[in-house]
């Protein structure tokens, strides 16, 4: 009985934490790709922003590694291995 629960709750826990990484895995690639493409579209934000900055495609890479990362745990799942 005790080891049936454990198992159920190990489940949910590697579920939800599985679904953060897919979340948070996507928001951060959606803001890699507006870092990476912020100069080169017409866009309000840029006349305050001033002249493209190679500081933006970094972050924007960089940004996009973390969150292909981010995916890659929740996908593999070894939460408690």
């Amino acid at each position: 009985m005790l080891e049936e629960y454990e198992r159920k709750r190990k489940k949910q826990v590697n579920l939800m934490r599985s679904m953060m990484d897919y979340t948070m895995g996507l928001i951060i690639i959606l803001i890699g790709v507006f870092f990476f493409f912020l100069r080169t579209k017409d866009i309000s934000v840029n006349q305050y922003l001033g002249n493209p900055d190679t500081l933006d495609k970094v972050l924007g890479v960089m940004c996009l590694l973390y969150g292909s990362w981010r995916i890659y745990r929740g996908y593999q799942k070894k939460y408690f291995k």
